[in-house]
């Protein structure tokens, strides 16, 4: 008997497929010696900045240090606040944190799983600098209702973009909306790098230059420190590999979108649970395709993928009002009831653009199999 085995992403198949392209250009910068800050770097900056149709991408460590960096470039910091939503990974409030301000949190629309807009303006008051969305999941925030109320209050927006590179809402990819666009590299995002790395988009030239300096220790010339910043450079041979991996990015986003297709389609019939809605203002790139297990029985789902092989996550089980970090705050149970609701029910199914038809049928049909033993179908 065949034993499944369908995890939640593998990146080897992009390796695998790009092998002899990525090597030769990682054995390029090792011949070269330029390990730090080479050529490579400011290559795939600019073939980024191509790519979103920016005027400038400064490359960085992670996207948290990008949303460190971003923050500081906008002068925000004490005493300063900044509305946010609570269903996201904690480098969102870290980064916030971080620069001494406070995150403010807006609760998120069931349907979107993103922050709501209709609930952010009554929770700005005059501390209020920025708006921090996140584009979960790889699908847009509506950034036009967003963009509204950032205008009228005279606020800045720092785009959350960690899992949606190629996103786009009315016509433009998320990241070049706000004033600052935030992006991961991390292995399983939809461009993903051999390590940690991370960018800030922004067509702002001045935007540009503070977040050029403050990735390298707070100073414009080599020894003179302005202020004090960070050591955070994208490391050669990951500009390297980003360079062969960016021209395949939209490919490897409509895959996904054809898994998406087929995930709703098989799944549509299954009573208990709500799948992730197909965006009608743009584009999701579907970095993960996450359903909402109702009845108290997600876990218990998800305990039987398990055995049938299939892989899934939960992203995210707490939401961060309620994270032990933020106890501060003093939010609580109930408080944000929308964000509390989807960490009990959110389930993330197999989701890569090389997962096969017959994986993706091992998926749905382990899925259904899983309610019918719940009797919940």
């Amino acid at each position: 008997m065949t034993t499944v085995n369908i995890p939640p992403f593998d990146a080897t198949y992009q390796y695998q497929a790009l092998a002899a392209e990525i090597e030769k250009n990682v054995c390029a910068v090792m011949s070269g010696g330029r390990y730090i800050m080479g050529p490579q770097v400011k290559e795939f900056e600019e073939r980024f900045a191509q790519y979103l149709e920016c005027e400038q991408v400064i490359s960085c460590n992670s996207c948290t240090d990008a949303l460190h960096l971003a923050l500081r470039a906008l002068k925000i910091g004490p005493g300063d606040e900044v509305i946010t939503t609570p269903f996201s990974f904690i480098a969102t409030t870290e980064a916030i944190g971080i620069v001494g301000a406070t995150p403010v949190f807006v609760d998120v629309d069931l349907n979107t799983y993103n922050i709501d807009p209709n609930l952010i303006e009554e929770k700005i008051t005059g501390r209020t600098k920025a708006i921090l969305p996140v584009h979960l999941y790889g699908r847009p925030c509506n950034m036009t209702a967003i963009m509204a109320i950032a205008r009228k209050y005279n606020l800045k927006v720092i785009e959350d973009c960690a899992q949606a590179t190629g996103a786009m809402w009315s016509g433009k990819k998320v990241g070049t909306i706000g004033d600052v666009g935030c992006f991961s590299f991390f292995p399983t995002k939809n461009l993903g790098c051999v390590g940690d790395g991370g960018a800030i988009a922004t067509s702002n030239p001045v935007i540009a230059e503070r977040v050029e300096y403050l990735r390298r220790h707070g100073g414009k010339v080599k020894y003179q420190h302005d202020e004090l910043g960070l050591n955070s450079r994208l490391d050669t041979v990951q500009a390297a590999v980003l360079l062969v991996k960016l021209p395949y990015v939209e490919q490897w986003n409509s895959a996904r979108a054809a898994i998406a297709n087929y995930y709703i389609n098989q799944l549509a019939e299954i009573k208990n649970i709500i799948l992730p809605q197909v965006v009608q203002e743009g584009k999701s790139v579907w970095n993960q395709f996450t359903i909402r297990v109702l009845e108290g029985q997600r876990d218990h789902v998800q305990k039987i993928l398990k055995e049938k092989g299939v892989g899934t996550m939960v992203y995210y089980p707490i939401p961060l009002h309620l994270q032990h970090v933020h106890t501060n705050l003093g939010y609580s149970q109930g408080s944000l009831p929308s964000s509390e609701k989807l960490s009990h029910e959110v389930l993330s199914l197999p989701m890569f653009p090389e997962l096969t038809v017959s994986s993706q049928k091992v998926v749905t049909e382990a899925l259904i199999q899983a309610f019918s033993v719940f009797a919940l179908t």
